[in-house]
């Protein structure tokens, strides 16, 4: 019930502060919400655990359970909110003045920094516990951060490479949330935040066979909640550049 009152909380936070209206809207924050909810996290399965305690069968199932979620309840609560019918007149749509060039001029860095802060929180949070270190293979003593760092950078440059594009894949769920706000700055920022680290993390307090140990599954939703909480006000804030629609008179 937590997790469900958590998901409902942010679906209608983010249809309410939205310009947006009608299928336009249904459509964007479905797909923002099956990214941030169910496509990043799963991606992040694929890498890790795949090899460990994921079944190849099982895998493309965890994509598919997001579906409904996203594309049928997102759409049913857009009706339920009163917000069916388009909010914005055409021409001063908030897309109308959106250029793929100036949106990757923002999108870039902050993926860049999407990458040092997941690193930084997974070593600093997570990686402190002996536990989770034995859980993906590596128990012992924790290695010095530096050294941990130019090892990873040297045996699995990859990983850097695919948190760099799931990255770029988080700011372009926050894209229609930040673009589309009806809301102040400060409003919008704690709204992207909530959403990139609630609905997902809470599924971590679940046991469940994919993460069998308490202790790992908590340390995890420590590390994760805690970055994607300030990557998202960062999103926010960057992406805020952005020319907002007028209001029609």
């Amino acid at each position: 019930m937590l997790i469900a009152a958590a998901h409902v909380m942010v679906v209608t936070l983010l249809i309410a502060g939205s310009q947006l209206g009608g299928w336009k809207l249904a459509v964007v924050i479905s797909l923002a919400y099956f990214g941030a909810v169910t496509a990043l996290p799963q991606l992040e399965t694929w890498y890790f655990l795949a090899d460990r305690t994921v079944d190849p069968r099982l895998l493309p199932r965890l994509f598919l359970m997001g579906v409904p979620p996203a594309f049928l309840f997102v759409p049913f609560s857009v009706w339920v909110l009163g917000k069916g019918r388009s909010q914005i007149h055409p021409e001063v749509a908030p897309w109308g003045a959106f250029r793929v060039c100036h949106w990757l001029k923002r999108a870039l860095p902050l993926a860049m920094l999407y990458a040092v802060l997941y690193w930084m929180a997974g070593y600093f949070i997570a990686w402190q516990n002996p536990q989770l270190r034995e859980f993906y293979g590596q128990p012992g003593p924790v290695e010095p951060f530096l050294s941990h760092t130019f090892r990873t950078l040297r045996d699995a440059p990859l990983f850097w490479v695919f948190q760099l594009i799931r990255g770029m894949l988080w700011v372009a769920c926050a894209t229609p949330i930040v673009y589309g706000s009806r809301w102040g700055p400060v409003t919008t920022a704690a709204l992207v935040a909530l959403f990139f680290s609630l609905p997902q993390n809470l599924m971590l307090l679940l046991p469940n066979p994919l993460m069998p140990w308490a202790s790992v599954r908590l340390t995890h939703l420590v590390e994760t909640a805690s970055s994607s909480f300030v990557f998202g006000i960062l999103v926010a804030w960057v992406l805020a550049g952005f020319p907002k629609p007028r209001r029609r008179e």
